[in-house]
């Protein structure tokens, strides 16, 4: 399960099929040098996401593509 504390880096390399709900949300962080150090949270709140959304579309990606 993903959660709010996991850095961003951590979650695009663990989990590949959560990248296009991060593109949908507009989150380009593949090409961004913070993921290594930004948490979910972090992230969410710089670019002004819902951070519940996010975390329920991230773990739904997780289940839908295993």
């Amino acid at each position: 399960m993903i959660d709010k504390e996991m850095k961003i880096e951590d979650v695009l390399r663990r989990y590949p099929q959560a990248i296009p709900v991060f593109e949908r949300f507009g989150i380009d962080c593949g090409q961004c040098q913070l993921s290594e150090y930004e948490n979910l949270e972090q992230g969410a709140k710089v670019h002004g996401i819902d951070l519940a959304a996010l975390l329920r579309e991230l773990n739904e990606s997780l289940a839908v593509n295993g």
